[in-house]
């Protein structure tokens, strides 16, 4: 890995020392170097953009900058040696068909006008003074890092996690690797209605010899082969017609094999006189929840098994106000939850108390009531409320030549298509300010991805290619296809760096 470094230090040395006598040269020698001097000129106005974050967000914003733009060049600067975001990170494992949009974001990554550089991290590695001055338009797509908190008594004690944590560890996200969750209870607890509170319950659920066939990481399934966990409750403070989930969510939920799904009918009176009235999606998930209710989509049933073992239970109108303790004092051992009621106040549905309160038995406990992004840096407008950047279609607020994509633009909602058609736009926008001369274009040679690069390489730090990223892919699919997997990640720093220059 030294050696490799060391090179790429020769390399930016002779790119500096070439502009650097370019430069220096006389004016009568450009008049004899017409070709270089245009070449020069040219160079000087091409606009350079840098992309934080190498998620959807920011692949599809560097996407379509690249496609409206025939001489901009986009830099995508990553935290990890590995890109894809919560695509490789975020994705349930046994999802791969959501993956496939890698294979667009490949394509992305080999346009000659983009460079890929992992393994630095904005805000403590490069500061934001040093994008703004290296590049024309800087875009701030880096996401969701950090999960909402219940906020209430117990949430401490041991058994307690984020499902955001949970997803990070059996999806092999390098900080969650340790987290070592605890199955050894036959009841489990998730608190959210949303696509990421099922996965959680479908991962805990699914057999284990279906999901070894996935890119779970390992260390998840010889966790998951102990695990005790019978039964799953699924709760949320609203009602069935404002589940945040999606009908494949749902649907793969009814059918997980030796599972049933117990939902109360008495939460759903009522509900079928309203199905017409309610848009086409909403009405096909809550026509899939009526039916599950009245048990005509028992997995066992339709599948011709013998019967289950295990059982998620979907729960209404419930808040949780307390995480009961063990005798001991040290984990959980129950959840106490309010009862709730809706009531529609200027246009909102409002989940209000009733002041009933029911206690769930548990030893393990999932909250995923959503993530939420952190600000990057004081110089960057930060909505810490709806933790978003301020922005109009993308152009950060009062900041500019910056913009924002994804989560960290909108907030953590949405599926993969609604981050494309966010990237999209403020693509769009980057685009239509270089046009329309709104941004300043750096009238320098010495900007853009050679810039960080000098920046980089002062700093001490190693950067990662798109190529050295190849060199990590390759070898996770050959240590999966060891063991009948499709891949087997890496799940520290060092090994992924191992792995890039080996």
């Amino acid at each position: 890995m030294a050696s490799t470094a060391c090179a790429r230090c020769r390399n930016l040395l002779t790119r500096r020392l070439f502009k650097s006598e370019m430069l220096m040269m006389p004016t009568a020698v450009h008049t004899k170097l017409p070709m270089i001097s245009r070449l020069l000129s040219t160079v000087t106005a091409i606009p350079h953009v840098c992309i934080v974050g190498s998620g959807p967000a920011g692949f599809y914003t560097a996407q379509q900058i690249l496609k409206s733009h025939k001489q901009a060049r986009v830099d995508m600067v990553e935290k990890l040696p590995v890109p894809f975001g919560l695509v490789r990170f975020g994705v349930a494992p046994d999802h791969p068909e959501v993956k496939n949009c890698i294979n667009q974001f490949t394509t992305t990554a080999e346009n000659e006008r983009f460079s890929f550089i992992g393994n630095v991290t904005i805000g403590t590695d490069i500061s934001i003074a040093d994008l703004k001055e290296a590049y024309d338009a800087v875009v701030l797509s880096y996401g969701a890092e950090d999960d909402r908190v219940l906020g209430i008594g117990g949430e401490s004690l041991h058994g307690v996690y984020s499902a955001r944590s949970f997803v990070g560890w059996y999806n092999g996200l390098p900080e969650d690797r340790r987290l070592n969750p605890d199955l050894s209870s036959d009841t489990a607890v998730v608190i959210g209605h949303g696509n990421v509170a099922l996965d959680v319950a479908r991962i805990l659920l699914t057999p284990v010899d279906i999901l070894q066939k996935t890119d779970i990481t390992q260390h998840a399934i010889e966790a998951l082969k102990e695990s005790r966990v019978k039964t799953v409750y699924v709760v949320g403070r609203r009602g069935p017609l404002q589940v945040a989930f999606t009908i494949k969510e749902l649907r793969e939920m009814t059918k997980l094999p030796g599972c049933k799904s117990v939902f109360d009918t008495k939460d759903f009176e009522g509900l079928s006189e309203l199905v017409p009235t309610l848009p086409r999606p909403r009405k096909r998930l809550t026509e899939l929840m009526i039916k599950t209710a009245d048990g005509q989509t028992a997995s066992q049933q339709t599948q011709g098994q013998e019967s289950p073992n295990k059982e998620w239970r979907l729960k209404f109108l419930r808040s949780p106000i307390e995480i009961v303790p063990s005798e001991d004092g040290k984990r959980v051992a129950g959840i106490r939850l309010e009862v709730n009621e809706l009531k529609e106040s200027e246009g909102r549905v409002q989940a209000l108390p009733t002041g009933e309160e029911e206690i769930l038995q548990c030893g393990l406990i999932l909250r995923s009531i959503g993530y939420k992004s952190l600000p990057i840096d004081d110089s960057v407008p930060f909505d810490a409320k709806n933790g978003v950047i301020p922005n109009t279609a993308g152009r950060v607020s009062h900041l500019k030549g910056f913009y924002c994509s994804g989560w960290v633009r909108r907030g953590p909602t949405g599926v993969i298509l609604s981050t494309m058609t966010d990237g999209f736009e403020t693509g769009k926008s980057v685009v239509q300010d270089i046009e329309s001369g709104e941004l300043d274009i750096k009238s320098t040679v010495d900007k853009g991805r050679d810039k960080l690069l000098d920046i980089i390489e002062k700093k001490g730090l190693v950067p990662v290619t798109f190529d050295d990223w190849k060199r990590i892919d390759d070898l996770e699919k050959t240590r999966g296809e060891s063991i009948g997997k499709p891949r087997e990640k890496f799940l520290t720093v060092a090994e992924m760096l191992e792995a890039a220059f080996d």
